[in-house]
């Protein structure tokens, strides 16, 4: 139930953490929201870090550490690149993958899962593909986006899935072999603040408004927490805490059809409730 529990309760604050970034990035840019939930992100995880019970680490979990953050920020960075050239209901549904990649790639190093247990769990990861999907002939730009861009965007889309389900797994990995969460959490934030805000602040391209102000914190916040209850709930179980972290997605369509207005398509519904049911499937299963 750890995995379960732990993975939904990564979703919500994933979602929260997608939905503010959401409106912050239109009152500045996307790579200075980036660079402040880095930063914010850094800020929150280093104290817990401070006092987590040490531990000694060698040289394969100093390298899955490094490894875990230079997949966050690069997933990041191709995600944002994707976003900026191409449609949402195209790069969305792929990058909303990641968990379903994670979970194939724990299974296929060894994770012994039952065959209930995986039908659902693919249930589960369709239904936040469907969730995150939108009809591009529904869209104001859809006859503006040229083929190209969309295959291009499509490439960097399917990067970022991959690059994301390899720091999901050892992120996952690391917490089971006892690396405190909030050392994870401070080693990505640290190679973000180094690989991002510093160069914003050498070039003085790294804003920041009164209004996107609590935004950036509440994300930057929110996405530390959510990593941090993930990695304890992939410690259990890294397919399953992974798809149903991955259900972010479902969650954020959900948040931004209340909290903004914006519609839901039927086949977006029809992904809520996949997952909803799979979720109380899974959890009775696991019981």
């Amino acid at each position: 139930m750890v995995a379960i529990l732990g993975g939904l309760g990564a979703a919500l604050s994933w979602a929260i953490a997608t939905l503010a970034p959401s409106r912050s990035s239109r009152m500045i840019s996307p790579i200075s929201v980036l660079g402040w939930v880095m930063a914010v992100g850094l800020a929150t995880a280093i104290v817990p870090a401070l006092v987590a019970r040490p531990i000694a680490l060698d040289l394969p979990m100093l390298t899955a550490l490094v490894v875990v953050g230079l997949s966050h920020n690069l997933g990041l960075l191709l995600a944002y690149g994707a976003l900026s050239i191409g449609r949402v209901s195209i790069v969305a549904p792929i990058v909303a993958t990641e968990g379903a990649l994670a979970a194939v790639l724990s299974i296929v190093f060894g994770e012994p899962l039952a065959a209930p247990s995986g039908l659902l769990l693919a249930a589960i990861a369709a239904g936040v593909v469907l969730a995150a999907r939108e009809r591009a002939a529904d869209r104001p730009d859809a006859a503006t986006i040229a083929p190209s861009q969309n295959r291009r965007a499509a490439m960097l889309a399917i990067s970022a899935a991959l690059v994301f389900s390899v720091g999901l797994l050892l992120a996952g990995r690391l917490g089971a072999a006892g690396v405190p969460p909030a050392w994870i959490m401070v080693v990505s934030r640290t190679i973000g603040v180094l690989l991002i805000v510093l160069p914003l602040l050498a070039t003085r391209r790294l804003r920041l408004t009164r209004p996107a102000l609590p935004l950036v914190l509440v994300a930057g916040v929110l996405e530390v927490l959510g990593g941090a209850i993930y990695v304890v709930a992939a410690s259990e179980s890294v397919a399953v805490a992974a798809i149903l972290a991955s259900q972010f997605a479902a969650i954020a369509a959900l948040g931004g059809f209340f909290l903004f207005g914006e519609r839901l398509q039927r086949l977006q519904l029809v992904g809520v409730a996949t997952v909803a049911v799979g979720v109380t499937l899974l959890a009775a299963l696991q019981a």
